[in-house]
């Protein structure tokens, strides 16, 4: 059967204490160390891209708002030239029409007046042929 020998029990035991203390500070401790140290810095890095998402959307919300308002500036500016456009062609169309209509009164008074001269030209062209032609005819 099995016998039970108390000596080479003590030396095993010691054994097996001085192995687990030497590896517990060789191989344990350190391992878990590092396990902790990689853990740490997942743990960073994860807060890290939280923080940065955190960021980047908050500037994206900025961008845009000011995007937003930098169109609405530019539709405004637009607008107030295009109303300034429309004035001035308003007035320039205005200022063509009523030179055109004085260009039309002052041809008109020219005609009027080239017509009366025509007339008296006539008139008086009349009174020389009537005479003329009263002249002939009494001569005949």
């Amino acid at each position: 059967m099995l016998d039970f020998h108390g000596f080479w029990f003590c030396v095993l035991l010691f054994n097996f204490l001085a192995l687990l203390f030497i590896l517990n500070k060789l191989l344990f401790q350190p391992l878990a160390s590092i396990f902790k140290e990689r853990e740490k810095a997942t743990t960073g890095a994860l807060e890290e891209a939280k923080t940065m998402t955190a960021k980047k959307d908050e500037a994206v919300t900025k961008m845009n708002v000011e995007l937003l308002a930098a169109r609405n500036a530019a539709k405004a500016a637009y607008d107030a030239l295009k109303e300034q456009g429309q004035a001035a062609q308003k007035e320039t169309l205005s200022k063509a029409e009523a030179q055109a209509v004085a260009l039309i009164e002052q041809a008109k008074k020219e005609l009027q007046a080239e017509a009366e001269k025509a007339r008296a030209a006539l008139k008086a062209d009349i009174e020389k042929f009537s005479e003329e032609i009263v002249t002939k005819l009494v001569r005949a």
